[in-house]
Formats: structure tokens, sequence, C-alpha cells
């Protein structure tokens, strides 16, 4: 706690005087973000940094695997914020962002180590068909391959579902809303994305950015590609 009081103290005193108009205009002329970022709980994971955003660039969704039940499965957070940031702020993109050594897909696919965490297994079920994927199709590569191609899977699967909610859905058919899947990799900071072309998940480069994704998926998602 005494970290975090120093860095309020730093936040006060020093980053937010050189940047007081930006925060003042913010406060007086309200958020008009462009992208809803859905990502991980993981304190690894920082959506700012890792984009390089600035306050009121991104509107920010995090939870736990980066999970998006399906419309009406229930009253939640998740839901209410993908249609504030749809419908009220009227975001052009929509980036779901997985991440490598994610404890949370590592206890979707080895649920036994979530016992004494009921909450956490009951809220992973809204991956259950990630998992099925995985046990039906990627049984032969190793554990290690078999994460990451979870963190990708899971990316792909929580892209379909947002479709599902009605918001998103009459955006898509207007054809002025946009998906995204990425997967940060935390060892070398790499963003890896989503080609809808071949299905597969690449470097995203200067050179080399995927276009939004879109529905459906041709391809396996190839394991040498993911390591």
């Amino acid at each position: 706690m005494d970290r975090l009081i120093k860095g309020l103290h730093h936040f006060s005193t020093e980053v937010f005087s050189d940047h007081a108009e930006l925060f003042e205009r913010l406060a007086f002329e309200g958020q008009s973000p462009e992208t809803l970022f859905i990502t991980c709980s993981d304190s690894r994971v920082v959506p700012n940094l890792i984009t390089h955003a600035a306050p009121g660039e991104l509107f920010i969704l995090r939870n736990a695997g980066n999970l998006i039940p399906p419309y009406g499965a229930g009253e939640s957070g998740v839901e209410a914020t993908i249609e504030y940031a749809v419908r009220a702020l009227n975001v052009q993109d929509i980036v779901v962002c997985g991440h490598s050594h994610c404890g949370a897909m590592a206890g979707l696919l080895a649920p036994e180590t979530l016992v004494g965490l009921p909450a956490v297994g009951r809220w992973l079920e809204h991956a259950a068909c990630t998992r099925q994927i995985v046990c039906d199709h990627y049984s032969h590569v190793s554990d290690v391959q078999r994460l990451k191609v979870a963190t990708e899977e899971n990316v792909l699967a929580q892209l379909e579902s947002l479709r599902t909610h009605p918001a998103v859905a009459s955006r898509l058919a207007e054809g002025d809303l946009r998906l995204h899947g990425w997967v940060y990799r935390m060892e070398t900071g790499e963003i890896r994305g989503y080609f809808p072309d071949d299905g597969q998940f690449h470097a995203i480069t200067r050179e080399r950015v995927p276009r939004p994704a879109v529905v459906g998926r041709r391809h396996r998602l190839v394991p040498s590609l993911a390591s």
C-alpha cells in the first residue's frame, strides 16, 4: 500500500499537472472512446500501456479469462458494459484480447485445480465451448501448446458469443462496427491478431494488420503458429 500511496502523490503532483488540459477536457466534455477493449483481469495485462493509448481512448472491460457470456445468460456487468459501449458511446471497434500464461485458461483445462474456488469454476463454464474444442481437436499437442491454443480458441469463441448481443448484432448488420481478436504475449511484448484470410493468429506489425474478424472459422488453428 505504501507504494500505491507514493504513486498517488506522484500522479497528483507531476503526471496530472503535465496533462491537466486533457483531464479537464475529459471531465467536462465527457468520454468518446473509439474502442471497447475486452481483456483479462490479470495484473500483468495493462491495455493502455500495450496500446500506448491515452486516457479516454479505450473503454475497458476486464474479467477472468476475458469471457463474454451469451446475451441473456444472466444479468451481468459484462452485458451492460457492452451495451453501453456500443449504444451510448458508439465505439467503432471491439477488441477481445487474451494473453499468454493465462491462469483462467489453465484452470479451464484442468478444473480439478479449482477446488476451493467455486465461483471461479462457475464463471469459467462460460468458456466450456473452448474446453470442448481443445479436448476434441488438440489432444495430440503438448500441454504448453494446448494452453496457447486454448487462449487463441477462447478469443474466437468469445467473439462468436459477442455477436449474440443485440446491440452488437445490429451494428454489425449496419456495417459500422468492427471486431478484432488479439492475444498478448507478455514474455515478448508481441500482439498476435486473428487473420480471417487463413483463420490463424499472426504477429501484428506495421506491414501486416488483420482485417476485422468475420463470422465463422474455416480453419482449425495451427499449434505451431501458437508457439
